[in-house]
């Protein structure tokens, strides 16, 4: 098979998905009409108000006994992580938190609907970590980094000790960097059989906000409190959360030429990611002190329901792949993913609070 083979074309030259389920699952959605992208939506119940008070949504919010029943049917946890960040006065600082734990709970009302109701916690972060060029924004809480991996971490632990062993940190901040590296130290640290995945949520679906001349697309590039993420907050929040009469257009300030630093979501290709440097623009505070990088002024919530319907619906997909190959209670070869032995893992691995179980806090650290 020839490296053409794997990809398929659409009629957008710069969008092109691999041939893989993924990638036919994302053509779907690129290639669906209205109606059948406004029926996926009704299928995760979008628009619904936020779930992070109603009982039985969260671990947290749920019967003991419950979580546990739910977690012997499917056990893995969506881990939504947010920040409070000033994104312009038209919306709110909690914005990326409320956005995330949102796409989650619509995850959840859907496998709910099967019969096997995917766990959320929630949320570990209300408050995030930050590039530099954040600094001294009113609004903008700025946690230090270690904070954030450790808290990680240790939730991430915490989780694995309840059952929960397949986990997925769902990002909606500008902090991917940390969140990798929370993976990556609770793997050397505990080096626990597992599925472990940090999803940076736009830039897995990235394809549908590249602006595509089309009625239901964004007419400009993804970057901060800006069409874009007005566009979602319009489709998912409550009305009283944005304000379009407050929007403002604005533009960041660039020193060097342009087209070396990709903008929110890769959806460029450049060089750069846009997390990879500093120096090269003004901060925050000096070009764009309005919390806004962009123009919300062209926002709608019907610019959002396809990327909303392709990030559901690949959510969706990577449950149904994971618990394909590891049903519940079940976890990858303890030998293959660890330098840990199967008889050395086996009570930690039993159902917590069965005979013979151990917590994992009694297991001895490997790694450094």
């Amino acid at each position: 098979m020839s490296n053409v083979d794997l990809w398929i074309t659409t009629e957008h030259p710069a969008i092109v998905f691999e041939d893989t389920e993924v990638g036919r699952l994302k053509k779907r959605i690129w290639e669906a009409s209205e109606g059948e992208i406004d029926y996926i939506l009704r299928e995760f119940g979008i628009p619904s108000n936020p779930e992070l008070g109603k009982p039985g949504s969260y671990i947290q919010n749920t019967v003991r006994a419950r979580v546990v029943e739910n977690r012997k049917k499917n056990d893995i946890v969506l881990i939504p992580v947010g920040c409070t960040e000033n994104h312009g006065l038209h919306t709110i600082s909690g914005l990326d938190t409320f956005m995330v734990t949102q796409i989650c709970e619509a995850v959840r009302r859907r496998t709910e609907k099967e019969g096997r109701p995917v766990s959320l916690a929630l949320p570990p972060l209300n408050y995030g970590s930050h590039p530099y060029h954040h600094i001294g924004m009113p609004g903008t809480v700025i946690v230090s980094e270690n904070v954030v991996r450790e808290t990680l971490i240790n939730v991430m632990v915490g989780l694995w000790n309840d059952g929960f062993r397949k986990q997925i940190i769902v990002n909606n901040h500008g902090h991917l960097w940390v969140l990798e590296s929370a993976l990556h130290q609770f793997m050397y640290r505990y080096q626990l059989p597992g599925i472990f995945q940090v999803l940076d949520w736009h830039r897995a679906v990235r394809e549908f906000f590249y602006p595509k001349g089309q009625p239901d697309s964004l007419e400009t590039h993804f970057i901060h409190a800006d069409e874009a993420e007005t566009s979602i907050a319009l489709l998912l929040f409550p009305k009283d959360m944005v304000d379009m009469s407050l929007t403002v257009r604005t533009e960041s300030e660039q020193f060097l030429p342009g087209g070396h630093f990709d903008t929110s979501v890769d959806s460029l290709r450049r060089p750069h990611r846009w997390s990879e440097g500093e120096g090269h623009a003004a901060i925050e505070l000096a070009a764009t002190p309005e919390g806004v990088v962009g123009d919300p002024t062209k926002a709608s919530a019907g610019k959002a329901k396809r990327a909303i319907a392709a990030i559901l619906s690949y959510l969706v997909l990577v449950i149904d792949q994971i618990l394909k190959a590891f049903p519940p209670g079940t976890v990858p070869p303890v030998e293959k993913v660890t330098l840990r032995t199967k008889e050395e893992m086996e009570p930690y691995l039993l159902e917590p609070g069965s005979p013979g179980w151990k917590p994992v806090y009694a297991l001895v650290r490997r790694g450094f």
